[in-house]
């Protein structure tokens, strides 16, 4: 009677922490997207943005030519990666009325808040619902994903797309050797998307292949060869009508992948080497040029850039996984799980410090291992608080209080950057004021949209008028698209500083501080992101502290 009766109350106990931590988690997605929509014009162009704009019109000119206008498929070096985020900003903008690089701005956000909540269903699948918040709050108080879920027309939505394709894997996981066909759809549209985004994304097939070696072992073991054979067989023959719609994804969003069979391999020889002209970028307070960056480059940005907290939980979720996979308590399926989302997060930091590729602006190429580092942060966290509700259970409430502690210190520097959250250094690092000195950090030189913004604001409470006949004149350090962009028609952009009214500049190193009265300072803890220079009647021979590459 006694343990029916604790049975009774715990039941109603378990089902309402889970209520409660959903409920949080609808909570903290509605937050962010609120948040999100109120502040997404916030963010600047990158140097990529106008260049990425002028390829989903091209795309779309193709596909409404019926393939009669080809031009997409040479363009820059762009037709080796998928248009899809592009084309659905171009579309997007013709039925709304924003702006187009509004437009793009706000598409990132909607696709950002979709992969915080694909994070949380995944976590929340393989740990629980208090492992699915954690994840969720990790990866939404991570600013660099924040930051570049905005903003970043590449990296991010790969890395939506990939956590979508991980997601589809463990279920596969949990499922085999009989797949839902939402399992089976799932995967597929995965693989569509993240090689359409990106051709790394085949990196996934290691994932796979790999992470169910316990798993295979266990079906060898139990099944025998023949059997376990066969039924290996069969899960892949009920895969590939996913494979084949993903294979349609693919060439929806990345066109030139499926023009010739050997394209998508092209495409990964053409990305192992650089393919640029060499250029330097500070790292550890050195300037070093890009295909030269050292096997610490990753590691180094990873340790100052992520939350404190996310890499406690990280590590303590990778411990835990490889220690599981040598205890026989521990299901096959679950250590095949967990070791997936270790190498998912860990094996292209990896491969990126043995092969020593160019590396540069940062972790940007490599915000898709984020969403994973999540999932493992957020299952070690539930797993620990699970221990002590069994072990010291007076300790909970003191660990709860570390976590929201460790959460709101990535919270107030996104309070602090915004918009420049993507520009985040951690404590360890000593914030943006210490990683000035070291790193670099608005790459993207989002900062020119506020500049250009208060230089405008500056000539109307001055009420100062451009030279009769022409445009007033900008000299830009930094990219000029975005400029242009943010200034408007009413200026002209250009590099010749000698003949300019105004020089723009950013706060990083190649860009000189000039001994002219300052319009306006975009400035965030104590470091200036960009300035505007009057140089009227002042002979300024360039703007580049260091030569052009």
């Amino acid at each position: 009677m006694s343990s029916i009766t604790t049975s009774a109350f715990e039941a109603p106990a378990r089902r309402s922490m889970e209520k409660t931590c959903d409920d949080l988690a609808f909570l903290v997605l509605g937050v962010v997207a609120v948040v999100a929509g109120l502040t997404f014009r916030d963010y600047g162009l990158g140097w990529d943005d106008y260049t990425h704009a002028e390829y989903a019109d091209l795309l779309l000119r193709m596909y409404g030519s019926g393939f009669k206008d080809t031009g997409a498929l040479s363009f820059a070096n762009l037709y080796m990666y998928g248009g899809g985020f592009d084309m659905a900003a171009a579309l997007l903008h013709k039925i709304i009325p924003l702006e187009l690089f509004e437009t793009r701005r706000l598409l990132g956000a909607i696709v950002g808040v979709i992969g915080l909540a694909v994070t949380w269903r995944l976590a929340r699948r393989v740990g629980g619902p208090l492992a699915g918040l954690a994840a969720l709050l990790l990866l939404a108080l991570c600013p660099t994903f924040y930051g570049h879920m905005f903003m970043n027309p590449k990296d991010a939505p790969f890395a939506v797309a990939m956590v979508i394709l991980i997601m589809g894997l463990v279920r596969l996981m949990e499922e085999y050797p009989a797949p839902s066909p939402r399992t089976i759809l799932i995967v597929g549209l995965g693989a569509g998307l993240s090689i359409g985004c990106r051709v790394l994304g085949g990196l996934a097939l290691i994932y796979a292949v790999v992470g169910f070696a316990p798993l295979w072992i266990e079906e060898l073991r139990k099944q025998g060869a023949r059997e376990a054979t066969h039924r290996f067989a069969h899960v892949i023959y009920v895969l590939l009508p996913g494979l084949v719609f993903g294979y349609l994804v693919m060439g929806l969003i990345w066109p030139w992948s499926i023009m010739e069979p050997g394209h998508p391999f092209e495409a990964v020889t053409y990305f192992s080497h650089f393919f640029e002209k060499p250029w330097k970028e500070m790292f550890d307070g050195a300037l070093v040029s890009v295909p030269d960056m050292p096997w610490s480059y990753l590691p180094t940005l990873f340790a100052l850039q992520l939350p404190e907290v996310l890499l406690v939980l990280l590590t303590a979720g990778v411990v835990m996984t490889f220690m599981s996979l040598s205890r026989n308590d521990v299901p096959a399926k679950r250590k095949s799980i967990m070791l997936m989302l270790t190498l998912a997060a860990t094996l292209p930091l990896v491969i990126a410090m043995v092969k020593r590729p160019a590396l540069y602006n940062g972790i940007r190429h490599f915000i898709f291992v984020i969403p994973p580092m999540a999932v493992l942060a957020g299952v070690a966290f539930a797993r620990g608080m699970d221990w002590l509700g069994e072990n010291r259970r007076a300790w909970q409430p003191a660990a709860l209080a570390v976590f929201a502690f460790g959460l709101l210190l990535p919270l107030s520097e996104m309070i602090r950057l915004h918009p420049y959250q993507y520009t985040h250094f951690n404590h360890i690092a000593g914030t943006v004021r210490t990683a000035d000195n070291f790193f670099m950090l608005d790459y993207w030189g989002l900062a020119l949209k506020q500049a250009s913004d208060g230089l405008r604001e500056q000539l109307a409470e001055r009420q100062e008028v451009p030279p009769q006949h022409r445009k007033w004149k900008v000299a830009v350090c930094g990219p000029q698209r975005p400029a242009q962009v943010a200034l408007g028609p009413d200026f002209t952009i250009g590099w010749d500083s000698n003949a300019a009214d105004f020089a723009m500049t950013l706060g990083e190193f190649y860009c000189k501080g000039l001994t002219a009265p300052v319009m306006v300072e975009i400035k965030r803890d104590d470091v200036v992101f960009a300035r505007v220079y009057d140089i009227r009647g002042r002979s300024i021979s360039s703007l580049l502290a260091i030569p052009a590459p």
